[in-house]
């Protein structure tokens, strides 16, 4: 396979991404660990390809950092999108496939932003102590006070594996900072441990607060460890529609794999 890769980050929440357009991508899932890992790899919280596609511009292959092939990675699908951009894959404008589906995308180039297109939330549970979505993965959001002195690697993993079985979910805990601006910490799943942001999640938690009443806002700001997401939406009787993330997609460096 061609070992070139690519790392970029979207407010913190970096990927090793491969233009795996020629199909030769055979990493195992023990490869992927390792590069995954911060010590002994290049270190990221996952990996991505970007493969060939009948139906749209690229479709988009999402690895844990455990090696287990993902769901939806929002950041990382942004990540993707600026790939893409600078292989001169695609213009301004893209429509590509990842595990949920098709989405759309737009580019700003001189602001390195990317605003992506998410998939409409029809259902959504108040579990009283949380509230449970799937923005194209599978989210719980909690509401504190005091989020910066939260342990969030114990408590997420405990709430992950608690509550959600094997399987898991990733945990988000919210702090309101004003009527249209929240704070958030993600324990994400797969990763198992605590990142600099989450792209579902912060369209998760968005989306939650407006449900439970916490803001009438329909444009947020979500504030993560590692920068600043904005999520805007459409409530309707049916759920939420025109739903849009939109953040920093930033270029790291290149490298090449040893042989």
């Amino acid at each position: 396979m061609n070992g070139s890769f690519y790392k970029y980050h979207g407010a913190g929440n970096d990927f090793i991404l491969f233009d795996n357009r020629l199909g030769d991508f055979n990493l195992d899932q023990a490869a992927i660990v390792r590069l995954c890992d911060r010590r002994f790899g290049v270190g990221a919280d996952g990996l991505m390809t970007l493969n060939q596609s009948s139906d749209s511009d690229f479709h988009l292959d999402y690895y844990n950092a455990d090696g287990s092939l993902g769901s939806l990675c929002g950041n990382g699908s942004r990540c993707a999108v600026a790939l893409a951009h600078q292989l001169q894959m695609i213009g301004e404008k893209t429509q590509f496939s990842a595990a949920d589906g098709i989405h759309t995308a737009r580019l700003d180039p001189q602001k390195k932003l990317v605003a992506l297109d998410m998939h409409d939330v029809k259902t959504i549970e108040d579990r009283k102590e949380s509230i449970f979505l799937d923005t194209g993965s599978p989210h719980d959001v909690r509401l504190v006070d005091q989020l910066n002195d939260l342990d969030v690697e114990h408590l997420g993993r405990q709430l992950r594996e608690d509550i959600y079985g094997p399987e898991g979910a990733n945990i988000n805990f919210i702090e309101q900072k004003s009527s249209n601006t929240f704070a958030i910490r993600t324990y994400e799943r797969g990763v198992e441990a605590e990142t600099l942001a989450c792209g579902t999640g912060a369209v998760a938690a968005a989306i939650a607060m407006h449900y439970s009443q916490k803001t009438s806002a329909t444009s947020l700001e979500l504030y993560a460890p590692g920068g600043t997401l904005h999520i805007s939406f459409n409530p309707t009787a049916e759920g939420y529609t025109d739903v849009v993330l939109t953040g920093p997609a930033a270029f790291v460096f290149k490298g090449d794999l040893a042989s």
